[in-house]
């Protein structure tokens, strides 16, 4: 943007607002729009604006769903009418000094290209930060011990590019030298970048977006298949519970057909769910199978109606056990929850609901 060491002054998108841990994550994925090139003089031929694409949150161990969010955000970029439908470059960030990938990042990486896959594999590029402008053999070497595919500058080395951000420090008589070799190292790092930027033919995200859905679309079917799993097993301990209370109760049942005792009753209800908006356009919700009372696609965001969600398929849902029509579908803020409660029941409507519960249980397992 012109802006040079002398001038003390720098650019910082970033805004370094600390958040409680207990407030909700809604920048997953940040889109920065960076304007202002008009008429300046740049290493590649960049017209209106450079867009950067942040994942903060990802392969954040402590929480596994926030990645699953991440995949649906990039996803509803990928596809907004108004989002990104192209990639120069994916940059995988490490220090200098790192020897080996961290298990996040390598789980990162490894997310990225499945994400990915042949679309970005020769456009995968490490920043390295905290360097002092030498070749940085470490992170080098980590990256070829991890055998990241990425592609190679003319020493046979992994395409890379240098930086040392320490522009918030305070300047003195002491470390200005030192300053000014760090805002060095960066500018020629982002010059070198920007040229590899302006050599790198764009990619399409067609297979990446495909690969998106499928995800969605399969973590949707695993969901839903668990929470079915789940029903039988409920099912079996409740028909188990009153089995054995035919059993214990027996003779006095035989005496008396209007001997009642208290069993276990399987039931679903509706369960209101905190939803949302993102970016005003995408409303977050659950997808919900009216006649299996089955949920299909928790956190459902890209779709306004039902027919238009990732689980559907030639107007029918692949998630829900009756694979049923979009119509049979609603999209709201609650969902259907499993549950058990003790009832008074007399023997022969044990015996009805022991028999249709031995049935279903057979027939799902």
């Amino acid at each position: 943007m012109g802006v040079q060491f002398e001038d003390g002054v720098w650019f910082q998108i970033i805004d370094e607002e600390k958040r409680s841990q207990t407030e909700s994550q809604t920048s997953d994925v940040i889109v920065y729009d960076i304007f202002g090139f008009e008429n300046k003089s740049l290493p590649y031929s960049l017209t209106y604006s450079l867009t950067i694409i942040d994942t903060p949150g990802f392969g954040d161990t402590t929480n596994t769903k926030r990645d699953e969010s991440i995949s649906q955000r990039l996803l509803d970029l990928f596809q907004s009418e108004d989002g990104v439908n192209k990639i120069h470059a994916v940059g995988l960030v490490m220090k200098a000094s790192e020897n080996r990938l961290s298990d996040r990042q390598r789980y990162i990486f490894d997310s990225v290209v499945s994400l990915f896959g042949k679309d970005l594999e020769k456009s995968i590029v490490a920043l390295i930060t905290h360097s002092d402008g030498v070749t940085p053999e470490n992170a080098l070497e980590a990256l070829e011990i991890a055998k990241i595919e990425c592609p190679r500058n003319g020493n046979n080395e992994p395409v890379h590019f240098l930086f040392n951000n320490q522009q918030s420090k305070e300047r003195t008589e002491k470390n200005e030298s030192c300053l000014e070799t760090a805002w060095r190292i960066t500018e020629r790092g982002m010059d070198e970048l920007t040229a590899f930027l302006g050599k790198t033919a764009p990619e399409k995200l067609l297979v990446t977006t495909k690969v998106l859905c499928d995800r969605i679309k399969l973590n949707a079917c695993i969901e839903n298949l668990k929470e079915r799993i789940n029903e039988v097993e409920l099912k079996q301990t409740e028909a188990r519970q009153r089995q054995e209370e035919l059993a214990k109760h027996k003779e006095e049942m035989q005496n008396n057909e209007n001997f009642s005792v208290e069993v276990l009753q399987f039931y679903k209800e509706k369960e209101y769910i905190k939803t949302g908006w993102w970016g005003g356009v995408f409303f977050n919700g659950t997808l919900c199978c009216t006649n299996c009372q089955e949920n299909c696609h928790l956190d459902c965001t890209w779709a306004w109606y039902p027919g238009h969600c990732y689980v559907m398929s030639g107007g029918k849902c692949t998630s829900c056990t009756g694979k049923c029509r979009a119509s049979d579908h609603v999209k709201g803020d609650w969902k259907y929850v499993q549950k058990t409660r003790k009832v008074w029941q007399t023997s022969e409507d044990m015996k009805k609901k022991y028999e249709k519960n031995k049935s279903e249980s057979q027939k799902q397992m």
